[in-house]
Order: C-alpha cells, then structure tokens, then sequence
C-alpha cells in the first residue's frame, strides 16, 4: 500500500516542484510557478493543485478557455520573459551536465496562432464525433472550440473536422487521430488510429469521408498514408522549391520557427561549397542550402526524399542537389564520405544521433549545425564533438511548441 493522499500547504521552488514540507523528497504540482505557495493534495510524489495561497508576480490569465483541463499545453499561466529565460536556462543545464559552456542566445518566441499542424483526437459524441486533446492526467477527451496557438484557418476547420471524424468511427474499438496540416494548397488530413483486424473501413464510410472532405474543399484525406480523398496535392514552399509532402509526412510545426532555424543555419554555412544535410527530410534546410553549395541530402523516409528529389524542378538555379534514403543509425555517412565536405547540417530525431555524429567526429569537417528537439540529447553528441576539437560556438533555443515545456535548438560547431 502506498501512502494516503496529504492535502499540505507548499512552497513551489522550481516549475511544479516543491521543495520543502515533505519528508520523501520534492513532490511534482502543475500549473503552479516558482516562488507560489500553494495548496495541493500530494500522493506518491504527485501533487494536484487546489489553491493558489500566494500568487507568482509572473502568473497571468491563462490564453485559452480549456486551459487546466485540457493536456495540450503546461504553461500558459506564465508570462513571456520568465517562460523564455527559463527554457534558455534548461538548454544551459543539459550542456552544464556534459561539461559544455557556450554562448546562449535568447530564445526564439513563436507567435500565438501560427501553428500548422495539430494532432486532433476524435471519440463519439451524443450528436457525432467530438474532437480534441487528451485531457491531463487521463485517456479522456477534451472537446475543444477554441486553440490560441493553432493558425486560425485550422481552428476554423473544427466543425468540418468533426464531419470528416464520423466515418472513422464506425468501429467500436476505433480511435482516430486526425493529423492535420494547413498547407499552401489547403488542408491536409491523415488518419491513424482506425480499426483494421475486422476489415477496416467500409465502402460506405470511406465514401461518407471524402463527401465530408469534398464539402470543406480540404486538400487530401488519408488513412495512415492510403488515400481516401484527394482534390488536389498538398503542398509546401521550403525556401524556393514547392514539396508536395507525402501523405502523413514530418513538417516543422511552426513556420516561423522553422525560417529562424534554417535561417541560422543558412548564415552559418554561408562559403560553404559542399555541404551535408542529415536527417533532412523532404528538404526543410536542403533547398535553402542549395543556394550556398551542393547539397548531399540523406534521410531515412523514402516518401521524403521522392518528394524532395520531384520538388528540385520547382526551384531552378540552384547548385546540385544530391538525395539519398538511408538509415543513419545502421548505416551513417562515413568520415571517409565526408571527406570533401565543408559543412554538416544535422538534424536528428529526439533520440539524437550518437552514431553519426561519431562519424563526423572522426571526419575533417570543420563546421557542423546541429538542430535537435531534444537538449538531453543533443548535449550528449555535443560531448563527443568537443572531445574531437569542435568548439560550441553558439547556441539558440527554439520555441516552437508555444507554451510547452518541449525545447527545440541550433547551434554551431567549429574546428
């Protein structure tokens, strides 16, 4: 058995940790900031807000009406400058912990309605489907009307949105997801989630989704990559060349968070006549970098590098760009391969990239970009670049998941 529930009194010493009033060490609290004194019931090293006794002079109204309950966002409560020098702060603690001093600069601020693309849960309601966020804490779903942080043409799609999730619910045990994308050409949806094992979607229901998908005038419909619906392609402007991305493809949340990534990164490889672009995608930094020097852009995601190779006619005078799909975990480019490389440009998954960057380390590369979603991570492959005579010249965090504890960063890599 483990120890009842306590309600305490508690002092908040770091974003949702307290630090004093319990003998078995800090308990976690959300929605609370440091410096607060609070009320909380605290069980098993978890705590669940009750009062706010004492309020931060940096809490402010939360942006959004389902804020609390809702488990999209952690931190609305608190305001701008705090938040921002607090993410910087994590990038320094995670580098701190490899033994790295660098230069931080301070962190790049997405705006409020400019996010693209939104993962939508749908579950059946008493008048249709009901879509939304997960709730905190919970499987249950929270219905939403309103996201402060999503591109306005996207939150005024939920109605048809809703329409376009019935379908999908036709078995009981489904449980779509909607992927949704605001493209250059209209709205994007892919489907995950659905029922398969008894058949998968009937004829019926796939027809029922693409009326729903024509009567919005959306993009493309399709369910984990199979198509559904489909008026037009969807596409995206990376730099100069227009990418039709595949069908449930990786795409920068943000867009401005994407142009001051690859804005860094453009300026930092600026002489450069050869250049390796790693994990690149459909081409985010490849055709910005293309405009420098040639570019060998390798990603492991087949759909990627077709869409990428088919939009290189779309931006003509550009230096060649050389794609390839390759698994950099198995099979990393080798030092020997980057021989003639003046920089790499990297930008791995969250799990980072211990077996590339150990390829570079031993290469003649003088300058790297590394770009991670992940500090932890990427202060770890740090440490094997400065162990090979790199110096962590600067880096810039990121936040490109607006009110989220999630960190995102450039940097770049000298020797």
């Amino acid at each position: 058995m483990g120890k009842p529930a306590e309600v305490l009194d508690l002092t908040i010493n770091a974003i949702g940790a307290q630090g004093d009033g319990l003998a078995e060490g800090p308990a976690f609290v959300p929605l609370t900031l440091p410096g607060e004194r609070v009320r909380a019931r605290v069980e098993g090293g978890r705590g669940e807000l009750l009062e706010i006794l004492q309020a931060s002079a940096a809490r402010v109204s939360p942006a959004c009406v389902h804020f609390g309950e809702c488990g999209g966002c952690a931190l609305q409560h608190w305001d701008s400058d705090p938040y921002l020098a607090w993410k910087r702060e994590q990038v320094r603690i995670q580098l701190g912990r490899e033994r790295i001093e660098t230069e931080i600069l301070p962190t790049f601020a997405s705006p409020p309605a400019t996010r693209r693309r939104l993962a939508l849960h749908a579950r059946k309601g008493k008048g249709g489907a009901r879509i939304g966020f997960k709730a905190r804490r919970s499987w249950d779903l929270v219905e939403i009307s309103e996201c402060p942080i999503s591109d306005p043409r996207l939150v005024a799609a939920f109605p048809a949105l809703r329409k376009l999730a019935e379908p999908f619910l036709e078995h009981p045990k489904s449980a779509p997801t909607l992927h949704v994308t605001l493209t250059a050409t209209g709205i994007d949806v892919d489907v995950t989630g659905v029922e398969r094992k008894s058949g998968g979607l009937s004829a019926d229901a796939r027809m029922r989704a693409a009326e729903a998908a024509q009567a919005a005038n959306f993009a493309r419909v399709t369910m984990a990559g199979e198509p559904i619906y489909g008026e037009r392609q969807a596409v995206v402007r990376m730099g100069p060349a227009a990418v039709a991305l595949p069908a449930g493809a990786f795409l920068q949340a943000v867009p401005a968070a994407e142009k001051a990534m690859v804005d860094f990164a453009v300026e930092a490889s600026q002489g450069a006549g050869r250049i390796a672009d790693l994990y690149c995608g459909a081409g985010t930094f490849t055709f910005r970098l293309a405009e420098i020097g040639a570019v060998h852009a390798v990603d492991f995601t087949e759909g990627a590098i077709r869409a990428l190779n088919a939009a290189i006619g779309t931006a003509p005078g550009l230096k060649p760009i050389k794609a390839e799909t390759r698994d950099l975990v198995r099979r990393p480019v080798l030092s020997t391969e980057l021989a003639k490389t003046d920089v790499v440009v990297i930008d791995p998954p969250r799990a980072g990239a211990a077996e590339q960057t150990g390829e570079i380390a031993r290469s003649k590369v003088s300058k790297v970009v590394g770009v991670s979603c992940n500090p932890a991570t990427f202060a770890r492959d740090a440490r094997t670049l400065v162990d090979a005579g790199f110096t962590l010249e600067k880096v810039m965090p990121v936040d490109q998941f607006l009110w989220s504890p999630h960190i995102e960063l450039v940097s770049v890599f000298t020797r």
